[in-house]
């Protein structure tokens, strides 16, 4: 195995060599990468290894966009006013970089009114086309017609 590390010669070594020299160290032997030919071991203090990967760990996941999810709710036979009143809070969510969810909620009877809501969907879409794409075309699922809508790069403003 190819041994690194500091206050070590980077050579091969054979394993119980190698392991006796990290004990001269007081440290440990710790495989860093299995699939070099020859394997690559570390002579470094095991505990300070982990704890530099978790760290690692933690920066990736605190670098990774969080996806808000942002719900609006119409009825089969919502009117003009309501309808503009939800597309204006629909317009700041996919500007803060929200990806919006716009379903019809169906209770009832009003499940006969399936293509009034589907064209209320794809009118809110149509009318919030320059701030967002489409992501999922209207679908009925159960007493729901669910639209799903995606920012659109340059709309997002910043914090």
């Amino acid at each position: 195995m190819r041994l690194v590390g500091e206050n070590v010669e980077v050579a091969v070594y054979a394993t119980d060599k190698a392991l006796q020299i990290a004990k001269s160290q007081s440290l440990d032997l710790v495989e860093i990468s299995p699939k070099a030919d020859p394997p690559v071991c570390k002579v470094i203090d095991y505990s300070k290894f982990k704890y530099e990967q978790k760290k690692k760990q933690k920066e990736l996941k605190a670098k990774a966009a969080k996806v808000v999810l942002k719900e609006i709710r119409f009825g089969p036979n919502t009117d003009d006013h309501d309808f503009e009143f939800k597309k204006k809070h629909a317009i700041n969510f996919l500007k803060e970089g929200a990806k919006v969810k716009a379903y019809v909620h169906f209770v009832g009877r009003t499940i006969v009114y399936k293509e009034r809501g589907e064209l209320l969907l794809l009118r809110f879409a149509a009318d919030l086309e320059e701030f967002a794409k489409i992501e999922q075309m209207p679908k009925l699922e159960g007493k729901r017609m669910i639209l799903f809508l995606t920012p659109k790069k340059e709309v997002i403003k910043k914090k």
